[in-house]
């Protein structure tokens, strides 16, 4: 009698130790409110300075995207304008 190799064994044991540390995982990793909570206070600053930053970063970008969008002017391609000289 010849046994094959236990895939079914293998399967389980591998699906069983990634689960594992998948819990391990999901139980030790703290939630960005818990890491911002833990943060000394000049930390705490720096970070909202930066968040402030990128916000107002992407409010720019909304603006100048909708005032090129509202340009009537941007709706044709640059090189429609006709020859230059």
């Amino acid at each position: 009698m010849s046994q094959g190799f236990p895939w079914l064994r293998l399967t389980l044991s591998s699906v069983g130790i990634m689960g594992f540390g998948y819990m391990i995982m999901r139980a030790t990793t703290p939630t960005p409110e818990q890491t911002y909570a833990a943060m000394s206070p000049d930390l705490r600053r720096k970070v909202d300075a930066n968040r402030a930053a990128r916000l107002a970063r992407e409010n720019a970008t909304r603006q100048q995207e909708t005032a090129q969008l509202n340009d009537p002017d941007s709706q044709k391609p640059v090189w429609a304008d006709g020859s230059r000289s």
